[in-house]
């Protein structure tokens, strides 16, 4: 199970809801996913503008858990502000922190991040913040009290996989809340990995609307998630240097 704070999920991909072709593959998507926690970005939504599509307005949100994003803000204080907007549109408690430092490669702004995660804290929330693989800013986002860390895989929507599994690992090992490998995820095989690591989720979404199928991709991701904490939770043998023998050669005659 994947707890964070007070709630507990039984799959451990997370999937965004934007960029799908249409209402109707998306749902399916959604639905071959498994997963039970769906993220969007709050600015994107009718509850901010109401000249904007309403992307969660196909599915039956009493499945799901929802976790709004910061997406678009630039400072701590645009990042509360979203997040308390979303809270009182009633939509969930939980909310992802997104705070963008460079327009160039969307990666966040460490101090801002910082700020809005201890914010929303003390406003109560169930605080996910989204950082890089930075893992000294992991650490103080933890001891902020954030329920959940979030580093990116690489830039967001790169489809680049996993560009620094050492980091990665080092920030899986010292955290203590869940780590969501969030952001660059390109194939199956990179949400695996990053399960292999010890990672406890996975958050994804170009990956499934920007595939040629995302229907077949989002089923192919949950069963990579899967597979990846299988073999995470069964322990990998040793890496060798040299071959060893599958089959016992005790008690063998040679011709």
């Amino acid at each position: 199970m994947l707890h964070i704070g007070p709630y507990s999920f039984s799959s451990r991909l997370l999937l965004g809801t934007g960029k799908y072709p249409d209402f109707e593959i998306q749902k399916k998507a959604v639905d071959a996913s498994g997963s039970e926690i769906l993220t969007f970005a709050v600015r994107r939504m009718n509850i901010y503008e109401a000249s904007q599509p309403n992307f969660l307005e196909m599915l039956d949100l009493k499945k799901y858990t929802l976790l709004p994003n910061t997406a678009g803000a630039k400072t701590a204080e645009e990042a509360v502000r979203i997040a308390k907007l979303a809270k009182a549109s009633g939509l969930c408690d939980m909310v992802k922190v997104e705070v963008i430092g460079c327009d160039k490669t969307l990666l966040p702004d460490p101090v801002e991040t910082l700020k809005a995660t201890d914010e929303l804290l003390k406003e109560g929330f169930i605080v996910l913040p989204y950082t890089s693989d930075d893992v000294v800013l992991a650490r103080r986002l933890e001891e902020l009290g954030a329920h959940a860390i979030m580093p990116a895989a690489s830039p967001i929507g790169s489809g680049q996989g996993i560009i620094n599994p050492l980091y990665l690992k080092f920030i899986i090992e010292q955290t203590k809340v869940p780590v969501i490998v969030d952001a660059g995820i390109g194939t199956p095989s990179d949400a695996m990995i990053a399960m292999e690591l010890g990672a406890d989720g996975v958050l994804l979404n170009t990956a499934v609307a920007g595939a040629k199928d995302p229907v077949k991709m989002a089923l192919a991701m949950k069963m990579a998630v899967e597979a990846g904490q299988l073999g995470f939770e069964a322990g990998r043998i040793p890496r060798k240097e040299t071959a060893t023998a599958c089959s016992p050669l005790e008690g063998l005659s040679v011709k």
